[in-house]
Formats: structure tokens, C-alpha cells, sequence
């Protein structure tokens, strides 16, 4: 069974002092860095979003950061200006090591969302990923990164339901914990078969 570590959004606009900071976001860039060379693969997605995206609250007139609004695909987090295409707050952290197999950037469609490795938000247009492991015979996913409650939470449970074993190493992750965002992934997670690891 091949195994592959899959970092999730370690990106500058994500760590403390970015446009839209995890709380203690950085603590994992340490512990993630040597954990890589024990899987076969390495795969790190990167949040890149066209100036204006549709997620922005900024792109909403009247609607503030963290307000909901219903798009095509269903309801949507307005979020501050983050990951901006170029920018800074897009790159990976410092820290990181980048030296992996695959760099998968999501979220670069104006017009759509994407919370999920595997697919954007209408829960139908794939990133790519899911081919890139098939090819590669992996069929076992480490997953860390940011955060446990949106982006390793939709690509976890993704991925378990399009049939990889799935563990999140959550003391290699951070959460929003927004309105109790975080007892709720963890609970949709578990319930499509993820495990939760410390």
C-alpha cells in the first residue's frame, strides 16, 4: 500500500499575521517538515484565488467577513481577502518544505469555491488529484495542514469517500473553530471513515 502525506494549505495568508490567520497556524510547519521523507509521496495544495473571487466578502456588497451567502452550488462562508494569486499571502510558509511530488492549486475559478483537494465546491469538478494517485498506485492518505475544520475536513471525507484509507494527524493541523465548526468536522469525518489520529 503506497502512501502519501497530504499537506493542506500551509500558506502565509493561513499562519498568524495573514489576511485570514488559524490560531497557532506556524506550530505545524515544524512537525509536517519531518514527517515527509517517511511516505512515498508528498502532494501540497495551495488556496490561489483570482483578485475578486466570489468567496470574498469584499466581492459582496453590504455582506461582512464570516456572513453566509447561498451561490449556485449552495451556501457559502464569505471570507476576508486571502491567497490572492502572486501574492505574498499565497506563497507556503517559510518554513515549509516544498520539495514534494505535486503542488495542487484550488480555488482558482472565479466564479467557484474550493475547500477540497479532490473537487471545487459544486461537489463535481475534480482538481486532477484523485487521477494523480490512481497513476501513482497510492491508495493511503496522511493528511495535516489547514484548517482541520474547512480544507483538510472536505478533502479528508472526499477522500474517503472516493475509497482511499484516510487518517488526519490532528496535532499537524489547526482549526477556525468558527461556531463550532470543528466538533462538526470532526464528526463528518469519523462518519465517512476517516480516522483521527493525535
Amino acid at each position: 500500500m503506497t502512501n502519501a502525506l497530504l499537506v493542506i494549505d500551509v500558506q502565509n495568508d493561513f499562519c498568524p499575521g495573514g489576511a485570514l490567520a488559524v490560531a497557532g497556524g506556524d506550530e505545524i510547519v515544524a512537525p509536517i517538515n519531518a514527517m515527509m521523507d517517511r511516505f512515498d509521496a508528498v502532494i501540497l495544495t495551495q488556496d490561489w484565488h483570482p483578485a475578486g473571487h466570489s468567496s470574498f466578502a469584499s466581492s459582496h456588497p453590504g455582506k461582512a467577513p464570516f456572513e453566509m451567502t447561498e451561490m449556485p452550488y449552495g451556501p457559502q462562508v464569505l471570507w476576508p481577502d486571502h491567497c490572492v494569486q502572486g501574492t505574498d499571502g499565497a506563497g507556503f510558509h517559510p518554513d515549509l518544505r516544498t520539495d514534494g511530488d505535486l503542488i495542487i492549486r484550488k480555488g482558482f475559478r472565479s466564479a467557484i469555491d474550493s475547500y477540497s483537494a479532490f473537487f471545487e465546491n459544486d461537489q463535481a469538478t475534480p482538481t486532477g488529484l484523485k487521477g494523480y494517485l490512481d497513476t501513482r498506485g497510492i491508495s493511503k492518505l496522511t493528511l495535516v495542514g489547514l484548517a482541520t475544520d474547512f480544507c483538510v475536513h472536505y478533502s479528508a471525507v472526499d477522500a474517503a469517500k472516493l475509497g482511499f484509507d484516510v487518517t488526519v494527524v490532528q496535532s499537524a493541523c489547526r482549526a477556525i473553530d468558527m461556531d463550532g465548526s470543528l466538533a462538526a468536522a470532526q464528526q463528518a469525518m469519523q462518519a465517512a471513515g476517516v480516522t483521527l489520529a493525535d
